[in-house]
């Protein structure tokens, strides 16, 4: 069983690495076959069959990564930068293979002067492999989902 610190940590420690851009880092907290996911409709249950705003397994993922470290990423010189502000993370349910968990955030992402300010929920299902915690899916919910969107550039 997955205790509730043990889970928010996990949480608090995954939004910290994302503003770090410690990239690497995070996507080792995925799970082989764990996705990232971005509804584009308010109680989306279908990322398969409805669009997304995002829908990435691993192997996108690393692509997305790989673009922003990139030497000739033209459009990440300079860098962009973000900022979660989270709510107290809390255990929204459990399971017999981990647990959900379910955030409420602020997002901020910055480069040249330019901002971008989402708001949402992010559930985090979780899973014990190999004696540590990991991602088997992040879904972010935004309060504007179904809104036109500039580029989001990081992961929220």
């Amino acid at each position: 069983m997955i205790a509730d610190a043990e889970a928010i940590g996990f949480v608090l420690h995954e939004a910290r690495l994302i503003d770090e851009q410690r990239f690497d880092e995070w996507l080792d907290l995925f799970t082989a076959d764990g996705h990232y996911w971005m509804p584009l409709e308010p109680d989306q249950a279908d990322p398969v069959l409805h669009n997304s705003l995002f829908y990435d397994d691993l192997l996108l993922l690393r692509i997305r990564v790989e673009r922003l470290k990139g030497a000739k990423t033209y459009s990440q010189k300079p860098k962009s930068r973000c900022h979660h502000l989270l709510q107290q993370p809390m255990v929204e349910n459990r399971t017999s293979e981990g647990c959900v968990t379910w955030t409420a955030f602020h997002y901020l992402e910055t480069r040249m002067g330019e901002q971008a300010f989402f708001a949402g929920w992010s559930r985090h299902h979780l899973v014990r492999q190999e004696g540590r915690l990991r991602m088997h899916l992040k879904r972010v919910d935004l309060v504007n989902a179904d809104s036109a969107f500039g580029s989001i550039q990081l992961f929220m």
